[in-house]
């Protein structure tokens, strides 16, 4: 199984492209992005040096679905999927903050309470809940788009007394963001999951917002097995989940935790094959479907995307 770890791509009317942890985009005539979801895989902020074959590949059509299945709430940012592992889009004016929705106590924020703390992000957080117990109701702690680095957790007020978006372009983003969480829950629920939390991207064309980026793939979003989650819950049991978690665990059992001086652990064909199986169960829990393995072909893939180019 070849992986696709790295793409050179050169495009009619190409302006530039922006090479991050896992996808290489490429902007069309400041007009449109192609956006190549590689088999490269990041943890504890560290592209690791083995690629998972199939991995974009499930990204970018977990994506693909759900940003067809929101298509209703507001207008998004993918025009076509010339290529199992490629979106074509528009490009937008990204808003400078990433809207984090969680229906749950977890990760981020359980680490955050049980540490004392009762608001995260200007957000009050109600007194003697316990991991993974799940919210009144949704909560929205955004962070600030860090340049490079981390992302900071940002309030709501922050946020408007700074200019980085505002009062009423806030308001609405709120509102999809609630939206799209509470299709994402419906969604997830059908498929006996439970959508934990997750983060939204939005960003501005011709003066209208648009949802942007990847939508509830278990890379930008926790997911629990809801069979069961009550009996762990009363038990203080660790949940069964569906994200990329399993990563990061077996890395910290090979004492890498991406710290300075830390080694990854060897990434054996065996490992990376376990790694893509895990991938091609998510995407069959979460989709509901068979996943197709298509394997990877430059040449086919760069063919498919000037095509597709051609038409816009």
């Amino acid at each position: 199984m070849k992986a696709l770890v790295k793409s050179d791509f050169n495009f009619p009317k190409q302006v530039g492209k922006y090479v991050g942890k896992v996808r290489d985009v490429y902007d069309i005539d400041d007009k449109y992005l192609v956006m190549v979801v590689s088999d490269r895989i990041s943890a504890f902020d560290v592209v690791l040096p083995e690629g998972i074959p199939f991995k974009g590949q499930v990204l970018n059509r977990i994506a693909a679905k759900f940003l067809d299945a929101t298509a209703d709430i507001l207008p998004n940012w993918k025009i076509a999927v010339p290529d199992p592992a490629v979106t074509i889009g528009h490009k937008c004016e990204p808003f400078k903050v990433e809207m984090v929705v969680r229906g749950y106590l977890a990760g981020h924020a359980w680490r955050e309470y049980k540490a004392g703390k009762r608001t995260l992000c200007g957000v009050e957080l109600p007194e003697g809940m316990v991991e993974n117990q799940k919210f009144p109701h949704p909560i929205i702690t955004p962070t600030s788009k860090a340049a490079e680095g981390h992302d900071e957790d940002i309030s709501r007020e922050e946020i408007i007394a700074s200019g980085l978006v505002s009062a009423e372009d806030y308001a609405e983003l709120e509102k999809y963001t609630l939206a799209i969480f509470q299709r994402g829950t419906e969604i997830a629920a059908k498929q006996g999951l439970i959508l934990v939390d997750t983060k939204y991207e939005f960003g501005k064309k011709d003066g209208v917002i648009y949802l942007m980026d990847e939508v509830h793939t278990p890379d930008s979003s926790r997911y629990f097995y809801a069979e069961g989650y009550e009996e762990r819950l009363a038990k203080g049991e660790h949940q069964r989940q569906l994200s990329k978690e399993f990563v990061r665990e077996w890395l910290m059992a090979g004492g890498f935790q991406g710290q300075e001086g830390q080694k990854v652990p060897e990434m054996t064909p065996e490992v990376v094959a376990g790694i893509t199986d895990r991938y091609v169960e998510l995407y069959e829990q979460i989709v509901g479907e068979p996943f197709v393995r298509e394997d990877y072909d430059s040449a086919k893939i760069e063919a498919n995307i000037q095509t597709c180019l051609s038409t816009l």
